[in-house]
């Protein structure tokens, strides 16, 4: 489990990241997920500290928050298309909520490697 879960983690910020070449901001994100595909990466071979997962799971977590939408209308209508920017807000936010949650499991894993 301590090699699955980083690599998986890992493939699945790439195609996060991939996903983002059509969207509107895809500066913002791509380095977003990037990140996180890195740190997976990183935590399958052994290198990265609980701390540097700790951390960057606190900065994803309170980005989360703070881009969650006012008014939540869900993440997906019939098409994946931004309807409103409510949507397009639970989405970013959603994103970001699973690179934290991934973050803190990768703390956990990543403890007593060395």
């Amino acid at each position: 489990m301590r090699k699955v879960l980083p690599i998986t983690f890992g493939l699945l910020f790439v195609l996060f990241a991939a996903f983002q070449y059509n969207d509107p901001d895809p500066q913002v994100w791509i380095p977003i997920y990037g990140f996180a595909a890195i740190a997976s990466f990183m935590a399958f071979s052994a290198v990265g500290r609980p701390w540097l997962y700790i951390a960057a799971g606190i900065i994803y977590l309170g980005s989360a928050i703070y881009w969650w939408p006012p008014k939540f209308e869900g993440f997906l209508l019939d098409e994946m298309g931004m309807k409103t920017i409510n949507i397009e807000l639970a989405r970013e936010s959603g994103g970001l909520a699973i690179c934290a949650v991934a973050m803190f499991i990768l703390a956990v894993l990543s403890r007593g490697k060395r």
